[in-house]
């Protein structure tokens, strides 16, 4: 499945063989009934209480006379420990420790299995204790009220704040990692969303409010995360579902399912808050029984949200780039992936953690790299590449092994896409993300799809897209992530348009240069050679994240004009980062800007040496003796794709490439597709590539006819040194050609000077 559930705890195998264990050893000292004393029947009562802010897990059994038991699992050192035990048969739902575990709160209420009457409180139906367990056994009454109540331990017990912060809301969500409170109160029949921001020092501040186009008015009062609420299935699966998910890049999604009344069609919507839209996604469901049990999941996977209904779907949408829907991955019941993930309800709590109430288990969610290259491998439809592809690389940015994997496939299947170019895609798209987390606003500046528009509809699902407000600030100095939502904001707010980076300045000074070359006018050599160094320390940074020798003949030779073209895109990608990137030191974004254009031309190598090593390339070296092979031929085709894939982009290619090109084309082509080729631009004539052609080649008629060919297609420069390379009448007689052509130029300007010139020359003849 592209989601993998790790189990990171579970009741059965973490908590349960200790009580028992525990059980034994009480048995055998001759004690009594105690905290541990538990009979097996007993066991059905052990449930999860709460997972803690630091990851440890408190849960609650009775024993075999109905006292409640608390017990804590450390996550760190996987020990478990009894904080305390309530000699009354009490239900929890809701308990809390602080860290050095002397106090303990919980709420909860007395049992009415015998009509008693609640002995703690007269009165109150639910109460709210502060438990000193260590070292005296003293108990607080906090709360006494007739609802239930969740509680987190505070650092100061001995004031307690009476702040009364929220009221007459209707849904509320508790961020246990971020301590942030999430609720919706009602205005004139309007969703209110707003958010209240705790800090350590106890203080607190209301963040923000966001109308959203939801009805609440008769779906009845839900609490998300605040405890363990068991409700009935078919009412779970009824209720609606809502759910509000950050990330540290400065996103805000609120999650969004209805009432559902009936199963053959199913809506939820996701709110992007920081984009200022929203997407509302509709499926029909096939093969609903008559009795649906399970509702659907919203799961938090960092980069992506999770939607999830067990045994029908799972959705992957991308919160980083939700404009495209082929950045989004949809799998149906059809496909076998989708059997392996739990059909039982889920609960997404902070931090990617899932909570399976049912079988006591909590997982962390994670996307799993294995099962999405062997998606990418099996799937038919250009959407789920697109999809599959973005979200190996968001969850696997920096693994070697995957990218190399996917290179391979890709070396493999270059033609496997229609709707785009998968060579161009994967080399934006992993360049984005190797530079990605070197700061909050990369998403802003550099592309991470090479797609711009996407028409094609994805089968088994419709969409609607709607603008949406976006958040009324409350407060006015930001740090840490309400900085990067507020920079988002910002963005949608003044309509400020991505700044990504493209090639058009480079294109435009590179053809330029190039220009100047071919008529011998060129610039101040102060400028150029500061475009070179910058290519120097490209391909030395290039060089420094590859020890091993590379198996094709690149990075060996000068290229001037891929130099010159590399070292334009330094300058430019450079001054592009200096004018958006406000605050980052100039040192910072220098590495940046190498590390981009580095990571761009090693994966070029890379999808070019896995040709290679397919075809058993090891021991080629440059020759021209003979025809080219099946290999080659193979060779040059994926170096002809990686051409057209840079080119629309104008990306430069590494020193060595159209060298290697041309001598391929030599090999492989007849005659007449080999000047079709350099005609149209396919194949470019370096000077290296020609020098050894001319060297390597005897002088029979085809070849005379190939080198011919070849000659009068060179620049005039170029072509007037590689003639003196080639000793036969035609290249002398192009020699002399282009002599008195100068000559005649020179007429016009020096006609007594060219007399004396054409004199001595006619002498020498």
């Amino acid at each position: 499945m592209a989601l993998r559930l790790v189990a990171d705890f579970e009741l059965g195998k973490d908590v349960l063989p200790w009580l028992r264990a525990e059980r034994s050893a009480s048995e055998a000292r001759g004690v009594g009934s105690g905290g541990a004393d538990v009979v097996e029947n007993d066991y059905e009562s052990l449930r999860v209480l709460n997972i803690e802010r630091n990851g440890n897990i408190i849960y609650t059994y009775k024993d075999d006379k109905g006292n409640v038991v608390f017990g804590l699992y450390d996550c760190q050192t996987r020990q478990n420990e009894l904080l305390y035990a309530f000699e009354k048969d009490l239900e929890v739902f809701s308990c809390s420790v602080n860290s050095e575990r002397t106090l303990l709160a919980a709420s909860l209420i007395q049992s009415t299995k015998e009509g008693k009457r609640n002995e703690l409180q007269p009165g109150s139906k639910c109460l709210t204790l502060l438990v000193e367990i260590h070292p005296v056994n003293n108990v607080k009454v906090l709360k006494a009220v007739d609802s239930y109540i969740w509680v987190q331990v505070i650092k100061n017990s001995g004031h307690l704040q009476r702040d009364r912060i929220a009221e007459n809301f209707v849904w509320a969500q508790w961020d246990m990692s971020e301590q942030r409170l999430y609720y919706i109160d009602l205005k004139k029949s309007k969703s209110i969303l707003k958010c209240i921001q705790f800090y350590a020092d106890e203080s607190y501040n209301l963040m923000f409010e966001v109308p959203l186009d939801i009805s609440l008015s008769n779906s009845g009062f839900k609490l998300v995360n605040f405890g363990c609420d068991y409700q009935d299935q078919e009412k779970l699966s009824k209720h609606l579902s809502l759910c509000v998910f950050t990330n540290h890049a400065g996103s805000l999604c609120v999650c969004y399912s209805p009432k559902c009344a009936a199963w053959e069609q199913i809506t939820y919507s996701v709110f992007y808050i920081h984009k200022g839209y929203s997407k509302t996604f509709t499926t029909s469901l096939k093969n609903v029984g008559s009795h649906m049990t399970k509702g659907i999941t919203f799961l938090n996977l960092d980069y992506y949200v999770g939607v999830y209904l067990p045994g029908h779907f799972f959705h992957l949408l991308n919160v980083q780039h939700p404009d495209l829907i082929c950045h989004n991955l949809f799998l149906t019941g059809n496909n076998e992936m989708i059997d392996m993930l739990p059909h039982s309800p889920l609960q997404s709590l902070s931090g990617s953690l899932v909570l399976d109430y049912c079988s006591g288990k909590l997982y962390r969610a994670m996307l799993s790299q294995s099962s999405l290259l062997q998606l990418l491998q099996k799937t038919r439809l250009d959407c789920e590449k697109m999809a599959t592809l973005h979200c190996a690389l968001s969850c696997g940015h920096g693994a070697q092994l995957l990218e190399g994997q996917i290179i391979q496939w890709i070396s493999e299947n270059v033609s496997a896409c229609h709707s785009f170019d998968l060579i161009q895609e994967f080399i934006i798209a992993s360049s984005y993300w190797s530079v990605y987390s070197e700061t909050s606003n990369v998403d802003k500046l550099l592309p991470h799809s090479s797609v711009l528009t996407w028409n094609t509809e994805i089968p088994g699902i419709t969409l609607v897209t709607e603008d949406t407000a976006l958040p009324l600030m409350k407060v006015h100095s930001f740090k840490g992530y309400w900085e990067t939502l507020n920079s988002n904001l910002e963005n949608v707010k003044y309509a400020k348009p991505h700044f990504h980076y493209n090639n058009s300045v480079v294109r435009r000074e590179w053809h330029n240069l190039i220009s100047e070359e071919k008529t011998g006018k060129r610039r101040s050599t102060a400028y150029v050679r500061n475009i070179l160094d910058n290519a120097i320390k490209v391909i030395s940074n290039l060089e420094a994240r590859n020890l091993e020798p590379r198996l094709t003949p690149l990075l060996q030779e000068e290229d001037s004009h891929q130099r010159l073209l590399m070292g334009l895109m330094v300058s430019e990608l450079r001054d592009h980062f200096l004018r958006h990137l406000q605050g980052v030191e100039k040192k910072k974004i220098e590495q940046m800007v190498l590390d981009y254009i580095s990571k761009l031309l090693d994966l070029i190598c890379h999808i070019l040496e896995a040709s290679w090593r397919k075809h058993n390339l090891h021991s080629w070296v440059f020759h021209f003796n003979s025809r080219g092979s099946a290999a080659e031929f193979a060779v040059f085709h994926i170096m002809t794709r990686i051409l057209e894939a840079t080119n629309s982009l104008f990306l430069p290619l590494p020193p060595g490439f159209h060298t290697l090109h041309t001598i391929l084309g030599v090999h492989c082509l007849p005659l007449h597709n080999l000047l079709h080729c350099i005609d149209s631009g396919v194949l470019l004539l370096t000077e290296t590539a020609v020098t050894r052609l001319m060297k390597d080649l005897d002088n029979t008629e085809k070849n005379e006819k190939l080198k011919f060919s070849i000659i009068v297609r060179l620049p005039p420069l170029i072509g007037q040194k590689i003639c003196r390379l080639w000793d036969h009448p035609m290249s002398s007689n192009i020699i002399s050609r282009n002599h008195v052509m100068q000559l005649l130029q020179n007429y016009k300007k020096r006609p007594y000077i060219l007399l004396n010139n054409m004199t001595m020359w006619m002498q020498n003849l």
